[in-house]
C-alpha cells in the first residue's frame, strides 16, 4: 500500500496499536525488505515489482545461459539435456520465481482488509482488543525477525542445496549443468551457479513463503482463542467470518509458483527420463493436500467458536420459539382469537415462517469459515500448471473425442 509507514523503519513495539493495524503486511518486513528499499527495487509499499522481477531474472537465469553458451551446453553438442531443453529450470526460475515476488503485492495489498473486518465488524470485544493489538504486534515482530531470515539462508545451504538438489533435481542423464561420471555428477560452471545461487535463492524466497503461512496461521489461532462477537444469524452462514476465505485468492500467486515448480519436476521426468505422468499421480494428491491444508488449515482453528455460536443460537432461538409457538397455538388454536383480527393476511403467521427461517439458517452454520468451492478453486490454481502435462497421455485429437464423448 503506497503512503504507509516503513515497516521496517521501526519495531512493532513502536506503534501504537492503530498504526500496528493499519500497517499489517505479512511481506513488508524482514532485512531482504529492507535491502530492497536501500537498493531502491522496492517502496514501502512493495512498489517496483517489475524492477524486482528482472534483478531476480538476472541473478538466477541469465548467468546459466550465458555460461551454458560459453561451455558449449546450451542447445545439442550430443547432451541429452541442453540448457533450453530444460523446462523445469526454466519453469523453475523464469516463471515460478516471479511469481514468488508478485505474490508479494498480492498477498500486502488484500490480507489487512481482512484483517481490519475484524475491527471494522465488530468481532472483538473490547475487553479483547489489547489482545487483539498484541497478536498483531507479534506477528510483526516474527515478520521483522532477522534471525528468522538467517536460519533460512542456513538451512538452504546445509540441507536445502545438498540434499534436494542432488537427489531430487538432478536427472541421471548428462546434462547442462553436470556430467555423470562413475556414478557421480560433475557440476559444470552453470551447474555451479544453479548449485550455489539460483537454487539456493529459489528455495530461500519458497521458505519464506511458509513461514508466512506460519506466521499467519499462528495470528490466526491466537484470534480463535479471544471472546468475538458471533452472530449466529449472519447471512454468510458462518456467523460472520466467511470473509476470511478470501485469504485463498490472496494466495493464488503462491499456488501458481508452486505448481509450476511441480510441473517442471514431472515435465523433465517425462521427457527426458521416459516417465509417465501418471507415476506422479501421489505426488500430485499430496501437494495438492498439503498445500491447499496450509492456506486453509488455520481457518479450522475457529472451529470451536462456530460451534459454540450454533449451540447457543440454537438455545436462543429454541426458548423464543417455544415462546412464540405457545402464544400462536394459544391464540389462533385454542379458541382465542380476538373477535376483532381477521384470520387471513394476519402478520402472526409470516412471523412464524420467519423465526422458522432464522432457526434453520441457525442450525445450517458452517463450522469452518470457507466452502467447498473455495478449497476446489484453490486446488484447482495449484494444479493449472500440472493440466498441459495430460496432453503427454493422449494426442489433442484423442483428448478432444474423450471430452467429447463424456459430453455426449
Amino acid at each position: 500500500m503506497t503512503g504507509t509507514r516503513p515497516h521496517s523503519a521501526t519495531g512493532a513495539g513502536d506503534l501504537t496499536p492503530l498504526e500496528q493495524l493499519s500497517d499489517f503486511s505479512l511481506v513488508a518486513g524482514g532485512p531482504l525488505y529492507r535491502l530492497l528499499r536501500r537498493a531502491r527495487l522496492s517502496g514501502d509499499g512493495l512498489e517496483l515489482p517489475q524492477r524486482r522481477v528482472l534483478a531476480l531474472v538476472v541473478l538466477i537465469w541469465l548467468p546459466l545461459l550465458v555460461l551454458s553458451m560459453i561451455e558449449g551446453r546450451a542447445w545439442g553438442n550430443g547432451l541429452a539435456l541442453p540448457f533450453l531443453h530444460d523446462i523445469e529450470t526454466h519453469l523453475r526460475l523464469l516463471i515460478a520465481a516471479p511469481l514468488l515476488i508478485l505474490a508479494e503485492v498480492v498477498v500486502h495489498r488484500s490480507l489487512l482488509p481482512i484483517v481490519r473486518q475484524f475491527v471494522d465488524n465488530g468481532l472483538i470485544r473490547d475487553e479483547a482488543r489489547a489482545q487483539f493489538d498484541a497478536a498483531i504486534a507479534s506477528a510483526l515482530r516474527l515478520r521483522n525477525s532477522i534471525s528468522v531470515e538467517l536460519l533460512l539462508v542456513v538451512f538452504v545451504y546445509a540441507v536445502g542445496m545438498p540434499l534436494v538438489w542432488r537427489d531430487q533435481l538432478a536427472l541421471d542423464v548428462n546434462s547442462w549443468y553436470a556430467t555423470v561420471a562413475g556414478g557421480e555428477l560433475h557440476p559444470s560452471s552453470a551447474g555451479r551457479w544453479l548449485v550455489y545461487v539460483s537454487m539456493p535463492v529459489l528455495q530461500f524466497l519458497t521458505l519464506r513463503w511458509y513461514f508466512r503461512f506460519f506466521v499467519w496461521g499462528r495470528f490466526l489461532w491466537q484470534v480463535s482463542r479471544m471472546q468475538l462477537n458471533l452472530e449466529p444469524t449472519h447471512p454468510d452462514g458462518t456467523a460472520g467470518l466467511l470473509f476470511l476465505a478470501r485469504c485463498g485468492r490472496a494466495y493464488r500467486f503462491v499456488l501458481l509458483a508452486l505448481g509450476t515448480m511441480l510441473s517442471g519436476m514431472i515435465a523433465n521426468r517425462i521427457f527426458h527420463d521416459g516417465a509417465t505422468l501418471l507415476e506422479f499421480k501421489v505426488e500430485i494428491v499430496v501437494a495438492v493436500v498439503v498445500f491447499v491444508l496450509m492456506i486453509m488449515g488455520p481457518l479450522i482453528f475457529f472451529y470451536p467458536k462456530l460451534r459454540a455460536a450454533r449451540r447457543q443460537g440454537m438455545m436462543n432461538y429454541g426458548a423464543l420459539g417455544q415462546s412464540y409457538a405457545r402464544e400462536f397455538n394459544r391464540k389462533w388454536l385454542r379458541g382465542q382469537l380476538p373477535g376483532d383480527e381477521p384470520f387471513l393476511g394476519s402478520a402472526d403467521f409470516q412471523s412464524l415462517a420467519d423465526l422458522h427461517n432464522g432457526f434453520q439458517l441457525v442450525r445450517g452454520i458452517r463450522l469452518v469459515p470457507f466452502t467447498t468451492k473455495t478449497v476446489t478453486s484453490l486446488a484447482m490454481t495449484l494444479l493449472l500448471p500440472v493440466a498441459p502435462l495430460v496432453l503427454t497421455m493422449f494426442s489433442v485429437e484423442q483428448l478432444i473425442d474423450r471430452i467429447l464423448k463424456t459430453l455426449l
